[in-house]
């Protein structure tokens, strides 16, 4: 039986994910089956989460481990009886902090993601609008553009675009490269109009085959000798044109924002 991780939170639980997944992709072992608890926020949940985690326990005959975030010490208590191994995010730091600053801790649930700075959130907000309708090249006008992303279809520009824009504020486009393009082996006008915002993202073909095969089954689109040619075309262009770019075959969406950003100087930070 697989080992399961429960990301246990008071609130969403995508910190608690997010962490938990950086930590233990540090370990030579996959074999991990992963599940969410969110909204763990009152006696009667904590409860309820430490007898599911329990039972998965018992039934798998493998000790469970929970990544928890909740920040009620009380429920933190609760959810300890469920046996597992219990990584409690925020405890390393609480202790230190509270020295430093010469106050205690105030458990809120649910305050690390309260929408603390609403000119940040409407940036976020106003970035997400602007990323929506510049997908694809639906909307060719790029002035407003912090960023505009190349390459292939299915190559990753879209999530890349929408994480930069949810969690930045970048107002990041992104452009298919169409046969027309690739067989021209020219940027389109209105692409050369602002290539110091351009970055390229290229596959593996094996890969891109099977991310057109699931979304368009028995297509020539989602051919393999059609994915060949396109990236070689499309990595040919890129090259000819001196255009940054990136494979985003085993690079997360999270490392490929990062580098993007740091190619293209763009320093943003909103929390």
């Amino acid at each position: 039986m697989r080992r399961i991780v429960f990301y246990v939170s008071d609130g969403t639980g995508i910190t608690a994910a997010t962490i938990g997944h950086s930590v233990l992709t540090q370990f030579d072992v996959r074999e991990f089956d992963s599940m969410r608890l969110p909204f763990v926020d009152s006696p009667e949940k904590a409860r309820a989460a430490a007898a599911r985690i329990r039972h998965e326990g018992e039934q798998r005959k493998l000790r469970p481990i929970v990544v928890n975030t909740v920040v009620d010490p009380e429920l933190t208590r609760l959810l300890a009886d469920c046996g597992a191994l219990m990584l409690d995010v925020f405890a390393p730091f609480i202790a230190p902090l509270e020295q430093e600053l010469g106050v205690k801790r105030q458990s809120r649930v649910g305050h690390a993601h309260g929408m603390i700075n609403f000119a940040d959130y409407e940036t976020r907000i106003n970035a997400t609008n602007y990323t929506l309708t510049h997908d694809d090249g639906v909307d060719l006008n790029y002035a407003d553009a912090d960023l505009i992303l190349v390459g292939v279809s299915r190559s990753g520009k879209t999530p890349t675009c929408l994480y930069l824009a949810l969690h930045f504020g970048v107002k990041a486009a992104n452009y298919p490269l169409t046969p027309d393009d690739l067989d021209r082996q020219e940027l389109p006008k209105t692409l050369v109009a602002h290539r110091q915002k351009l970055f390229a993202l290229t596959i593996d073909p094996q890969r891109l085959q099977q991310v057109r095969e699931s979304r368009k089954p028995g297509s020539q689109y989602a051919t393999l000798a059609q994915c060949q040619k396109e990236v070689a075309a499309a990595e040919k262009l890129i090259r000819r044109e001196h255009l940054p770019m990136l494979s985003t075959t085993h690079t997360s969406i999270e490392e490929i924002g990062s580098k993007v950003m740091q190619t293209l100087g763009i320093d943003r930070q909103l929390f």
